[in-house]
């Protein structure tokens, strides 16, 4: 006789359906959903150059009201429109079967797409010398995250989000540790915490494991500080 010495498990219950699915309140998964949007990955960049450009002092000095606004514009058609409008297309012509690429081989695409023109909006600021060199590094850092995220794909679904909020922590830490002389504190917080409620934000509305979302938020840190020391050295 065959004896089924499993512990802790229902006769009926299959052993790969041990886990249950945690069930979270609806105004939390709302929640969830807002922040998801709000700080979507490819807001980051626009994020981050408005930031510099009207938030914190000193990184766009001589540079007029009006030029600020045409340098978040260039980024937002850049970083949002285009990759967005790609995805777009992509659904529309049958490659992929949701705007929101829920499987890794429907991130492909989108990846390199991304890629393109993120490293395009990098080569236009590169040659652009009054544009400051922190914005040109970071742009490049989202184009190496975006990349290392399209290299990590093949092996697991890494989390999108993470790489951009991973993104915003580095441009954080290159700030405080480059010897600035205005006050971050407040900013540096609110930084951690957003990173917190997009990460949870993530685990509670997609299928994201830890590990896709820790190592989102390494790389897009990681990738930051390489292009920093990179463009120091370069300029």
């Amino acid at each position: 006789m065959k004896h089924d010495f499993t512990v802790g498990r229902s006769a009926i219950e299959p052993a790969d359906s041990f886990e249950k699915e945690v069930r979270f309140p609806a105004v939390l998964k709302l929640l969830a959903h807002f922040f998801s949007f709000i700080f979507h990955p490819l807001f980051i960049p626009v994020i981050a150059t408005w930031f510099l450009a009207f938030i914190q002092p000193g990184y766009f000095t001589g540079i007029t009201p009006q030029e600020k606004i045409l340098i978040v514009i260039r980024v937002a058609v850049n970083t949002v429109f285009f990759p967005a409008l790609t995805v777009l297309l992509l659904k529309a012509l049958g490659f992929i079967k949701s705007i929101f690429l829920k499987t890794q081989r429907e991130r492909i695409v989108p990846y390199i797409a991304t890629n393109v023109f993120y490293f395009w909006m990098y080569m236009v600021f590169h040659n652009q010398p009054e544009v400051p060199l922190i914005l040109t590094s970071f742009i490049f850092g989202v184009f190496l995250a975006s990349s290392a995220g399209l290299l990590a794909n093949i092996y697991f679904k890494i989390s999108m989000h993470a790489l951009g909020v991973g993104s915003l922590c580095g441009l954080m830490l290159i700030i405080v540790f480059s010897g600035f002389s205005y006050p971050v504190f407040l900013t540096v917080m609110l930084v951690l915490i957003i990173t917190g409620l997009v990460c949870s934000s993530r685990m509670i509305v997609s299928d994201h494991s830890p590990l896709e979302i820790y190592s989102g938020i390494i790389i897009g840190i990681l990738c930051q500080l390489i292009s920093y020391a990179f463009i120091g050295i370069m300029s």
